[in-house]
């Protein structure tokens, strides 16, 4: 199974969005198409899938291949739950039954045995018993199951009305039904946005491990760069196709792009010389040949196109933070109810002036309603302290309905901006993809993404000492959420963030607060040294809750194992062929092994880590016995011995998730 794209032309009145492009998605490829907004990846995503035409070339699909596309937007039934929703995707078991049916009729009536096309319709139904054998394989009841368990649902919400659920959990619904079809090809257009953590790396996984080939379009770096292993980029109606993941691509990205700055530079340097020629001496008669020989020459170049320029480079600062008390917010057995559901209740913590914290947890579990419980918006049970002199600025989705839609983009911000910031409104409108005549635009003409980024740009400008962040990457690109990090890392204030994006985060935070199970639990350390305990305490209350031995009877299903059978035997369990354990599969075995030597090496990695910082408090500490010592030895010293701590912290972690394979 391959699909070809060849010679793909899109044009949009002047604007040429495609220009002859050409390539191969193959079967087991998972590639991420990158670019600018704009460069056109959901238009790719869409020819691909069929539904858009392009100017010209085509898409030439295998028959029989079978396509699963996932749009930003979608419509989902309001008349069905979640599971008869979710069921319809089995509806291609019984369209097979009916498209070998027909093949069948078709076969009974031909005599032209020895024809080719008479042996390839034998092969095409061939192929599609054995594919309907192996989709029948499957249970479908437990395939739904898992796959809604594992995107956030709980069984509890199965026979719940679709009507009920928000727009981003009725795309999930879409992405489940989607997934449960197994694809010959997935083609995903921002699949994350409305997922949380946990939801994101089973999805991770999935992508992983069961599906086919996948195209996906995402702003979220770590998950395209723990899914994908080929990255094309569309840029200036062309595309670059590198045989690596994104974090790999971005570095050989920039040695194109040096390369090809090089030859640019080259190329107008021979223009202006042969310009300069034919100038001086388009007059002169003993020079014609020449003259006419250097134009027709100017004439064939093909001229090297640089692309778009890179603002990543952009500093974009936070106007200095007032100073406010010590403990900006202060909570004591914070609750909440709607009703009879207790959403959370006895939260009880303390944020620290200058702290950066990041709220994380399943959707619906209370993040947003704890900011708004700050906000002073929503009444709650407990106490909930907000520091003295402390400024809040918040963003929300709905910032967006804030804005004044009668006015400009430019003048949007330029009634918030002052001092220094105001030379460089351009610059930052333009690194947040307002750039030449899209500032200009009236804000009421602006999508509801465009509306987003516009009140996250003018919220940075506002001067506040506690900033919340309600999800605030949804609809920003990968520069340009460096460029919010960056800024929100050197902002002097506090932060709270509200986000599932695990890069983003990362680096940002030094403290995880998890909502789960009506509870708020506090986490120290950064959102991988969270995600790391989180595993670890997820395998060791596997190990708790692994079921007691259970005398079976002798007409249930499951097998005793061994250990259920040891009274019999003096305490020796029986070595019966019905009690020899599972054996794993191949494939399992294949997954069992790699985990493993991925736990072995982050030992490792952890151990060489550890050694290398004890050395390193043990030099300082020389240097600090020898006498004289540095102004700044015992910051340093300070400074390596929590280094040291956390490195120790990361090691038994990792110490025990290698154990935990036994």
């Amino acid at each position: 199974m391959s699909i070809q794209i060849n010679n793909l032309k899109v044009e949009f009145s002047a604007k040429c969005l495609f220009d002859n492009i050409s390539y191969i998605i193959n079967r087991k490829d998972k590639i991420a198409l990158v670019g600018k907004n704009g460069a056109g990846k959901s238009t790719m995503l869409k020819i691909i899938a069929g539904l858009q035409k392009p100017t010209s070339g085509n898409v030439v699909v295998p028959h029989d291949t079978t396509i699963g596309y996932l749009p930003q937007h979608m419509t989902i039934n309001d008349t069905s739950t979640v599971i008869e929703e979710v069921r319809t995707a089995f509806s291609h078991i019984r369209e097979m039954h009916e498209r070998y049916e027909r093949m069948n009729e078709e076969l009974a009536s031909r005599t032209d045995y020895e024809s080719e096309s008479y042996q390839e319709l034998i092969d095409a139904m061939t192929t599609l018993s054995d594919r309907i054998a192996m989709e029948e394989s499957e249970n479908c009841e437990a395939e739904m199951e898992k796959t809604l368990l594992g995107l956030g649902f709980v069984r509890e919400d199965f026979n719940r009305p679709t009507s009920e659920f928000s727009g981003g959990w009725r795309m999930r619904i879409e992405l489940a039904k989607l997934l449960l079809t197994h694809p010959d090809v997935l083609l995903l257009d921002e699949p994350t946005n409305h997922l949380d953590i946990e939801s994101i790396q089973w999805l991770e996984n999935f992508l992983m491990t069961k599906a086919n080939a996948v195209v996906l379009v995402s702003h979220d770096r770590a998950f395209i760069d723990n899914v994908t292993n080929r990255t094309i980029e569309i840029s200036l109606g062309k595309i670059y196709d590198y045989s690596v993941n994104y974090s790999k691509y971005v570095i050989l990205r920039q040695e194109r792009l040096e390369q090809q700055m090089r030859a640019f530079q080259n190329q107008q340097k021979m223009i202006k010389e042969t310009e300069d020629f034919i100038e001086r001496f388009r007059y002169k008669a003993t020079k014609s040949v020449q003259v006419q020989s250097r134009i027709k020459q100017l004439a064939k170049i093909d001229r090297i196109e640089v692309d778009e320029v890179d603002t990543s480079h952009l500093s974009l600062k936070f106007p200095p933070a007032p100073r406010s008390g010590d403990y900006p917010v202060i909570a004591d057995n914070v609750g909440k109810a709607y009703g009879e559901h207790q959403v959370f209740d006895n939260a009880t913590f303390t944020i620290k002036r200058g702290e950066k914290v990041a709220f994380v947890g399943k959707n619906g579990e209370g993040k947003s309603t704890l900011v708004k419980c700050i906000m002073g918006e929503i009444p709650y049970t407990g106490s909930l302290k907000i520091g003295h002199n402390v400024k809040i600025g918040y963003f929300a989705q709905n910032q967006a309905q804030l804005l004044d839609g009668d006015i400009t983009v430019f003048d949007t911000i330029d009634r918030v901006a002052v001092g220094d910031i105001r030379t460089k409104i351009r610059d930052i409108l333009g690194a947040f993809m307002f750039g030449g005549e899209a500032s200009d635009k009236k804000v009421k003409v602006l999508s509801g993404g465009e509306k987003t980024r516009l009140a996250m740009i003018r919220l940075l400008l506002e001067p506040v000492n506690l900033l919340i962040l309600d999800e605030p990457t949804n609809h920003l690109d990968m520069k340009t959420k460096d460029i919010l990090k960056e800024a929100i890392k050197e902002f002097d204030g506090t932060v709270i963030v509200v986000s599932h994006d695990r890069e983003f985060l990362d680096g940002l935070v030094e403290k995880v607060y998890e909502f789960g199970g009506g509870k708020v639990r506090e986490c120290l350390g950064g959102i991988y040294e969270f995600l790391e305990k989180k595993k670890i305490a997820s395998l060791a209350e596997l190990e708790r809750t692994l079921p007691k031995a259970q005398p079976v009877k002798a007409e249930q299903t499951a097998k005793p194992d061994k250990a259920q059978n040891a009274h019999k035997t003096g305490g020796q369990p029986e070595a019966t062929p019905q009690d020899t354990p599972r054996k794993m599969s191949y494939a399992e075995q294949r997954e069992h092994d790699k985990l493993v030597r991925k736990a072995r090496k982050k030992v490792e990695e952890a151990e060489a880590e550890v050694g290398r910082l004890e050395q390193e408090v043990s030099d300082i500490e020389a240097i600090i016995a020898a006498g004289n010592p540095p102004a700044d030895i015992y910051e340093r010293h300070a400074d390596a011995t929590k280094q040291l701590e956390n490195a120790m912290s990361l090691w038994e972690l990792a110490s025990l998730e290698f154990e935990s394979f036994g």
